[in-house]
């Protein structure tokens, strides 16, 4: 088993989502046997990790998982920890997310590319 540092994208939805888009980027930590195996972990995550609760003033805030826009592998550490979040307001919210599925379609097809045989 390896390690690996996983950038995991959400997108913060707000009420009706009528503000400046937001999204946090965590940094979580995977143990996987490679890295499509880390790819895949980190997107069951994402997935498990979306949110929807109330605020303090009754507003629907919803926490909507985007993608994984970064896989790197590193040492042993603690499997799942959250390593680093940082939520910034995007002006363009759909370029955000066709860049975040592009970087998570790349590191899947490079993960692909590892099992397919050499002639």
């Amino acid at each position: 088993m390896n390690w690996y540092l996983a950038k995991i994208v959400y997108r913060i939805i707000s009420g009706d989502g009528k503000h400046t888009p937001q999204f946090d980027e965590q940094l979580r930590l995977i143990n996987a046997d490679d890295d499509l195996h880390a790819f895949q972990k980190a997107r069951l995550i994402g997935d498990k990790q979306q949110d929807s609760f109330l605020n303090k003033v009754n507003n629907a805030v919803r926490w909507k998982f985007i993608d994984v826009a970064e896989i790197n592998k590193l040492e042993n550490l603690t499997d799942g920890a959250e390593m680093y979040s940082r939520i910034y307001e995007e002006e363009n919210a759909e370029l955000y997310i066709r860049a975040t599925h592009s970087r998570a379609q790349f590191l899947l097809e490079k993960g692909l590319d590892q099992f397919v045989p050499i002639n």
